[in-house]
């Protein structure tokens, strides 16, 4: 299961194969089914999760109960529900497969010897992050300024890969729309 993993280190890192035997060593493989959570709501985020293939959808409800969906993670990305994780308090959020997904997790103590032990792995921490708050960032501005067109059209745009394998109450979800919203979208760019 670690092959994809592999290339991702190999990929944009100055990992050498030493440092990289120790990171696959540390991890331990999971299979998750359709639907089945790695992480529920109330419960302390423990681990760092890469996704080796499938999908993860990180989401939680608002007070009306409606379902509002952080991100997705597809393969050769991480999941991690941050806040629980770094301050070991319970979760404000759910993490769960929307499909068959192969992951690797590492528990906090040995992903944080391994950033002790691996400068270079720090440093592809730090990218991580940063692209996660350039990319919050961005997804923030949108929630506030664009139409729910603009939205989808964003959407469809930066993650072409996804819309076949996502049902439409899940795209609905993450991009803060009803299901009749988006249906009504995307029946009118059919008509055009």
């Amino acid at each position: 299961m670690t092959t994809g993993f592999d290339t991702y280190l190999r990929t944009g890192t100055n990992l050498n194969d030493a440092d990289i035997e120790q990171i696959v060593l540390a991890a331990k493989p999971l299979s998750l089914q359709r639907g089945e959570a790695l992480l529920q709501h109330g419960q302390i985020c423990r681990h760092k999760t890469f996704i080796v293939n499938g999908l993860l959808r990180i989401y939680g409800f608002g007070a009306d109960g409606s379902e509002h969906i952080l991100y997705f993670a597809p393969e050769n990305n991480w999941a991690v529900e941050p806040e629980s994780y770094h301050q070991q308090s319970p979760s404000q959020f759910t993490i769960a497969a929307v499909e068959r997904s192969e992951v690797l997790v590492w528990t906090k103590p040995d992903f944080d010897r391994l950033l002790q032990h691996i400068p270079e792995l720090t440093v592809l921490s730090e990218q991580l992050i940063n692209r996660s708050h350039i990319n919050n960032r961005q997804r923030l501005f949108s929630t506030l300024s664009a139409t729910a067109e603009e939205k989808y059209e964003d959407f469809v745009r930066s993650f072409p890969d996804l819309l076949p394998r996502l049902p439409l109450h899940m795209i609905a979800a993450y991009l803060g729309i009803s299901l009749k919203t988006l249906t009504r979208i995307r029946h009118a760019q059919v008509r055009r």
